[in-house]
């Protein structure tokens, strides 16, 4: 407490110097962004940035457009050189298998009660399909492929297994366990590494096409946690249990935590897609309204204070997120646009300790990080890469006089010294002078880090410093840039531009590299109209925030 009103008291005297050109032309605005060095606010994990695999085939189907192709996980091309690549530029990228049709899924594996065929359309099942099936030959197949690529895979179960629909979307009943024990077991004796089990996919509160309560729940997760306990009883590490997977419930997702108990579930998940449907023509719009951005907070907060309350032993992961529902926006969810929502999200989430979020999806629909027939990288693939090699764990609080359309999110930066900065200008007609400063808390020094004397005063002789502070004595100091614009100035467009120069695969097919732009620590920080940029700032003084 008396740090946060130290640092209220200072924020508060800090100058305001926002001064903005009146008129039809290009403005300038001068703003000054203080980000607090001493006290990390919140922490992500190592391998914050997820993809999810879905099961949608050809079939599903939205606003007459059917955008999934083969990008199931039962018929993705995993031969596809660029796929492999695409995964092992993140060395190592965090992949989610779930989603709306997982809770029809069976595994055709020991003493299977059901007839194991691919998903068809049927017009009473549930989400227009019949039940489904994995072949352990493709799960064998998945599994090589993922030996290769070495990402961190949660796969997320079948939850409605053995329950019966009772009225509305509601289904009663105690889960059967059977055919999931038999995967795990078969997965277990293969020795294919699986980081977490998730349990069910958007089954919380009313549910999106079903739903199971609360208490009922959490009672089948205990007995999950038992197989996975008993399953893997010989292995130096077991895989976290995640659950729900399914959106935001305060009601529902105390419960489920009470009911559980201590050390069961060591994941909660929710879903987010807050833009709204896919085919709403107000899509862009609301992409570069802060206001309607900052919507997104609210859910954050409480779902952070809800499991505070009623799980602390549990992380918070956004599992499964593609902006738009509905399998995204045509010619908005895979263009450049989209990477405002998307960066700002990331940024928002991790402010309220969200540990991982998964984007929706790697490949298929019309947010998928790749396209799905080239495996070329949209957009948000480069996003999402940048952010994972530049952004570290430790999460720092930002405090600005920009107007609303300049977002900021700061963090430790990755595997180095110094802070990582991400502006995000939504205006379309202001360039933003940025001033970044840190901010040196005097008490927290000596009483709650021990630091000695001497050191302790010569901290004290700091006041609010711009982040070269002291380093930049006797030789040139640089920051690393990365201007992320559109092609051609069009938001529309599906090829991101890195200071200057297109993102295309190059020649001999290989994911282009990131190169930053080195600029002089003394020259001017800008950010133009509707674009993002990453600063590192190798020599800020976060020793302690970042520790």
């Amino acid at each position: 407490m008396e740090f946060r009103l130290s640092l209220v008291l200072i924020l508060v005297s800090l100058p305001a110097i926002l001064a903005q050109d009146v008129g039809n032309t290009k403005k300038a605005g001068n703003v000054k962004v203080v980000v607090n060095g001493i006290l990390a606010i919140a922490r992500v994990d190592n391998n914050f940035i997820c993809a999810t695999i879905d099961w949608w085939n050809h079939e599903k189907c939205d606003y007459n457009q059917c955008p999934w192709g083969s990008a199931s996980a039962l018929n993705l091309n995993l031969s596809h050189p660029l796929l492999a690549k695409s995964i092992q530029a993140f060395n190592q990228l965090r992949i989610r298998i779930g989603g709306s049709l997982e809770d029809q899924l069976l595994y055709d594996v020991g003493n299977l009660k059901y007839p194991c065929h691919p998903f068809r359309k049927k017009s009473h099942g549930l989400f227009g399909f019949s039940r489904g099936c994995l072949p352990m030959s493709r799960w064998d197949e998945l599994n090589q492929f993922f030996s290769k690529t070495r990402p961190i895979v949660t796969f997320s179960l079948n939850a409605l297994s053995g329950r019966h629909h009772k009225s509305g979307g509601v289904w009663v009943g105690d889960w059967d366990s059977s055919n999931a024990y038999d995967f795990i077991n078969y997965t277990v004796l293969k020795g294919y590494q699986i980081d977490s089990w998730e349990f069910g996919n958007e089954l919380s509160g009313r549910g999106i096409g079903a739903s199971v309560g609360a208490e009922q729940y959490g009672k089948d997760l205990i007995k999950l946690k038992h197989i996975i306990n008993q399953l893997y009883n010989k292995s130096r590490t077991k895989p976290a249990l995640v659950a729900p997977g399914g959106f935001y419930d305060q009601g529902w997702f105390a419960k489920l935590l009470q009911v559980s108990g201590s050390g069961i579930v060591n994941v909660i998940t929710q879903h987010m897609y807050n833009l709204g449907a896919g085919v709403d023509p107000k899509l862009v719009s609301r992409i570069l309204n802060p206001g309607y951005l900052d919507l997104a907070s609210g859910t954050f907060h409480d779902l952070e204070q809800t499991v505070k309350k009623n799980g602390p032993w549990a992380s918070i992961w956004v599992g499964e997120s593609g902006g738009a529902y509905n399998s995204g926006g045509r010619n908005v969810s895979d263009t450049f646009v989209n990477s405002f929502w998307y960066l700002d999200q990331l940024g928002m989430s991790a402010k309220y300790n969200t540990r991982v979020y998964c984007r929706q999806s790697l490949v298929g629909g019309n947010y998928g990080l790749l396209n799905r027939t080239s495996f070329v990288p949209n957009p948000d693939y480069y996003s999402a890469l940048l952010w994972h090699r530049l952004m570290g764990q430790g999460v720092l609080a930002v405090n600005s006089n920009a107007s609303a359309d300049l977002r900021t999110y700061a963090h430790c930066a990755r595997g180095r010294a110094g802070v990582t900065v991400v502006l995000i200008n939504l205006s379309n007609d202001t360039d933003f002078i940025v001033n970044v400063e840190n901010i040196l808390d005097f008490n927290l020094g000596a009483h709650e880090r021990n630091i000695s004397k001497e050191s302790y005063f010569k901290r004290s002789l700091k006041k609010t410093v711009s982040w070269v502070g002291r380093k930049a004595l006797d030789k040139p100091v640089y920051r690393e840039e990365y201007h992320l614009t559109p092609k051609n100035r069009n938001l529309r467009s599906k090829t991101m531009v890195l200071n200057g120069a297109p993102l295309e695969i190059t020649k001999d097919g290989n994911i282009p590299e990131l190169e930053p732009a080195r600029v002089l620590a003394n020259s001017p920080l800008t950010i133009s109209p509707l674009s993002i940029k990453f600063v590192v700032l190798p020599y800020f003084d976060a020793q302690y925030a970042c520790a």
